[in-house]
């Protein structure tokens, strides 16, 4: 299973209201690349696709595909706000390690 933050939650059904897309999901996905090897993507999703897993947490729905949920089982999507402006993270448990940014990883 994957969880949204409280925070995030908030972030996406906020995004997806200005988008007119109130009834639909985070699609959050792994695909290759980063300077780890694996990098996650995020994106608005209105019906999902064939195999998709489909998680409900904190109001949110998020579809996950078949190859991705296998990195990404008991992760985290968070949204934290600094100085320089704010964006969506993954805590991910999987993950051996991370680079600098953050956004690209290594199980």
């Amino acid at each position: 299973m994957i969880n949204v933050s409280p925070t995030a939650a908030s972030k996406i059904n906020e995004l997806l209201a200005e988008e007119g897309k109130t009834g639909s999901g985070l699609r959050v996905f792994v695909q290759g690349g980063g300077c780890s090897g694996f990098q996650y993507g995020l994106m608005i999703e209105e019906n999902g696709g064939a195999g998709d897993q489909v998680f409900e947490s904190n109001g949110v729905r998020l579809f996950v595909d078949p190859i991705s949920i296998s990195y990404l089982k008991g992760a985290e999507v968070d949204f934290v706000d600094t100085v320089t402006g704010g964006g969506f993270t993954i805590k991910n448990p999987n993950a051996v390690s991370t680079c600098g940014c953050g956004q690209s990883f290594t199980v």
